[in-house]
């Protein structure tokens, strides 16, 4: 019985080790930039600049039908899946747009790339683009993210939008921030594009 324990003990600290070892290196991951226009305490609208993504479109309805297949094809990418065998920082975070017609995962290129010296992905599935400045309205939640929560934060989000007669245009968005094998302090946002210039 004290052998089991012990190992019950040793197996505890292990997991604690690599956790925090991960919350330390997503806190150095570099963040797509954006200006905080308005903190509610139930919602932010932010500014995002314009940013160079890496994105795939796909027919999955659900987070984990685009979640794993997507994160593959744009992991191959950024990890030398491209015309010169560059290996490309990860960022965060990473971008899902679910919906009934083309869904879309996108991984943010480091702020350090352009339309001139960002490689050309090898998977003609894998498009590159500069997104328009936007402004955005964001809810943000903790866990592990699921279809419900999705769900449950996308209603959250337009209901806070409707009772503060702010306009929002088009799908909600997923945003995740953490790695699948980060257990706490996850991060996760449900966001909209907003007509916060004409409000």
């Amino acid at each position: 019985m004290r052998t089991f324990y012990i190992i019950c003990a040793i197996a505890v600290f292990i997991i604690v080790i690599f956790q925090s070892y991960t919350v330390m290196s997503a806190n150095k991951t570099e963040e797509q930039k954006y200006n905080v226009i308005l903190k509610d305490k139930e919602f932010e609208i932010r500014f995002y600049p314009s940013a160079m993504i890496a994105t795939i479109h796909s027919g999955a309805k659900t987070y984990k039908e685009l979640s794993g297949p997507g994160f593959r094809k744009l992991a191959g990418y950024i990890f030398g899946g491209n015309e010169t065998g560059a290996s490309i920082s990860m960022t965060a975070p990473v971008h899902m747009d679910i919906n009934d017609s083309v869904s879309s995962m996108s991984f943010v290129m480091p702020s350090s790339y352009n339309e001139k010296n960002l490689p050309k992905p090898n998977d003609p599935n894998v498009l590159i683009r500069k997104t328009t400045d936007e402004y955005v309205a964001v809810v943000q939640f903790g866990g592990f993210a699921s279809d419900k929560d999705l769900a449950f934060y996308s209603k959250k989000l337009h209901d806070i939008l409707e009772k503060n007669g702010i306009t929002s245009y088009g799908h909600a968005r997923f945003l995740g921030y953490n790695p699948p094998f980060q257990l706490f302090n996850r991060r996760n946002e449900v966001i909209v594009s907003v007509n916060w210039k004409t409000e």
